[in-house]
């Protein structure tokens, strides 16, 4: 039944996608692509920092441009609650920045979290999401 045809009634069609949010259609179509591996820089200029207690591993977060006096290829990183985590780092956001300027989804999922004394450093994969 791999590349077969499906024929039927076409109110058939728009009767099951009539009952779905465009997103439930969508879903099955979407594929994550893994570009890259990296971490979330200037977590420890944070105005909230207890933001970071309720991270976790596996955890999917936001990627959003952001207009940056001190880099104009800044990409905040942003919880679920679309709270700032931090930044993708200045020496890796260049193509990352000109993807997401030609209209391109990103996102990033956390891979691992070390707390190294006061520091929390949190490892992530960068991902384009493809329809």
């Amino acid at each position: 039944m791999g590349n077969e045809l499906i024929t039927g009634k076409s109110g058939d069609l728009i009767s099951v996608i009539g009952k779905k949010e465009i997103g439930e259609i969508l879903q099955p179509l979407i594929q994550e692509i893994h570009l890259f591996d990296t971490y979330i820089a200037g977590t420890t200029y944070l105005e909230d920092p207890s933001v970071l207690e309720d991270i976790k591993t596996g955890d999917r977060l936001s990627l959003q441009r952001e207009d940056n006096k001190f880099d104009e290829h800044a990409i905040v990183v942003l919880n679920s609650e679309k709270k700032k985590l931090g930044y993708i780092p200045e020496k890796d956001n260049l193509i990352f920045s000109r993807l997401m300027d030609a209209g391109k989804t990103l996102c990033a999922k956390i891979d691992k979290i070390t707390q190294k004394g006061s520091f929390t450093q949190i490892s992530i994969g960068i991902y384009l999401i493809d329809f």
